[in-house]
């Protein structure tokens, strides 16, 4: 399909293909079997936007057919391990399969990080590897601020303050994202203390709406996202509600009145446009 998008500067026309993949959907919990730590990639006209570098995440996203080296942006939601697990190997495996393929990035990568300390932290176990860590292309590292923040041709996305962490120094230290391509709202909330926070991000309603489970209940879940105009629901961080197939989670499903689904590591999610 052609679609119209606009761009900072200019206007254009293009086909547009796009696809969510879920590359963990797992809380912060001990190991558990064929799931891992939260993570997604959007790729839209095969350019990559990571939100959220569970452990592992880069392992699934190129077993399961992502091009690395098309990254452009990789966007944290908050420092918990649960979320930048994977951040490490995320980069370590971008230049691997450059190095590999012998094929280069194809554009420098911007990382927003809440904490950007966390980055100096992973870079310098990252110079501990051969040659330095050394790379051909750049890490642009940045923190996110609230309201729209990133937009290319491709995607724009918005921060919304999350209040899961409590501010360092005045400093917001958890977001949740609206993320906004091919006239589609998709909102991923991170962790969030209560899902009402993420009243303002649909307030025109979503096309789909990425809740975690991990500290909430599935009804409330669900509640929430019927009422306040998501068209589609899927749960990611999975709680213990969802991880041990408690009764409550079909019961709260086949009540909702729209329609749900429970991520799990692979799965891949059309972006109709």
């Amino acid at each position: 399909m052609a679609y119209y998008y606009k761009t900072y500067n200019k206007t254009i026309w293009g086909k547009f293909m796009a696809t969510l993949k879920i590359l963990g959907a797992c809380s912060g919990t001990e190991p558990i079997k064929n799931l891992h730590h939260t993570s997604l990639v959007l790729t839209i006209n095969d350019c990559n936007y990571f939100f959220d570098a569970g452990e592992n995440c880069s392992h699934t996203a190129h077993v399961g057919g992502v091009d690395l080296l098309r990254t452009r942006a990789i966007f944290i939601s908050h420092s918990h391990y649960d979320h930048i697990g994977g951040l490490m190997g995320l980069f370590w495996n971008i230049r691997k399969v450059s190095a590999k393929t012998k094929k280069p990035v194809e554009n420098d990568i911007k990382l927003f990080l809440p904490q950007p300390s966390v980055w100096d932290n992973i870079l310098e176990v990252l110079k501990f590897t051969e040659g330095g860590f050394k790379k051909d292309f750049e890490i642009l590292v940045d923190t996110p601020t609230l309201g729209a923040f990133y937009q290319d041709e491709l995607i724009k996305v918005s921060a919304f303050e999350s209040y899961h962490l409590p501010k360092d120094d005045d400093k917001i230290c958890s977001y949740s994202y609206l993320i906004e391509t091919c006239g589609k709202k998709i909102v991923y909330s991170g962790d969030v203390k209560s899902v009402e926070e993420l009243s303002a991000m649909l307030k025109d309603g979503c096309d789909i709406l990425l809740c975690e489970t991990g500290h909430h209940s599935v009804k409330s879940v669900c509640d929430f996202a019927e009422n306040n105009g998501a068209k589609k629901l899927i749960f990611i961080h999975h709680g213990r509600e969802i991880l041990e197939d408690r009764p409550s989670v079909k019961d709260a499903i086949s009540n909702c009145k729209i329609p749900v689904d429970i991520a799990f590591d692979g799965m891949d999610v059309d972006i109709k446009v």
